[in-house]
C-alpha cells in the first residue's frame, strides 16, 4: 500500500521529465537502428543470370517465344534452341516486336529477326543469349557469359 502512495506522489514535473526521456532513448534507438540499416544497404544487389524456362515441349519447333520478364526472344528451330536479348544495344531500353523484327521505343533504333541493326542509332546487333537443355529435358536461359 506504501508503494502506491509513491506512485500517486510522482509531480507533474517529473513525470515530464520521465516523459521526456523515454522519448529521447526511444528516439535515439530508432535513428540508431536506422543507421545500420543504411551501412547495411547493398546499392547494387545480385542480378539474376539464370533462368528456368520450363519443359521442352512448352516451345514447339518453330516457335519464337517473347520472355518479358528476362527480356529476351526464344528461338526453336530445327539446329535447336537459341535466344535473343532485347535489351537495345544503344541505350539499354527493352525492345517491342514489330512486323519485321523489333523496334527499340526510346530512340526508335529497328532490329531484324535475328536480331541485326536495320536502323540507327544502335550500332550493335543483339547480343545472343546461351540456351541450355538439361538432362530432364528443361530449358535453362543464361544471360551472363
Amino acid at each position: 500500500m506504501q508503494w502506491k502512495n509513491k506512485m500517486t506522489e510522482i509531480s507533474r514535473r517529473d513525470f515530464l521529465k520521465l516523459a521526456r526521456d523515454g522519448f529521447l532513448y526511444l528516439s535515439g534507438a530508432l535513428a540508431f537502428v536506422g543507421f545500420l540499416r543504411f551501412l547495411d544497404y547493398d546499392p547494387k544487389p545480385a542480378v539474376q543470370t539464370e533462368f528456368d524456362l520450363g519443359s521442352v515441349e512448352k516451345y514447339p519447333l518453330g516457335s519464337r517465344t517473347i520472355l518479358t520478364e528476362i527480356p529476351a526472344i526464344l528461338i526453336h528451330a530445327e539446329s535447336g534452341f537459341t535466344a535473343l536479348s532485347l535489351v537495345c544495344t544503344h541505350l539499354g531500353c527493352t525492345l517491342e516486336s514489330s512486323a519485321d523484327g523489333f523496334i527499340c521505343p526510346c530512340h526508335n533504333s529497328r532490329f531484324d529477326a535475328e536480331g541485326r541493326v536495320t536502323h540507327g542509332p544502335a550500332a550493335k546487333s543483339l547480343p545472343t543469349l546461351r540456351v541450355e537443355v538439361r538432362e530432364n529435358n528443361t530449358l535453362i536461359l543464361h544471360t551472363a557469359e
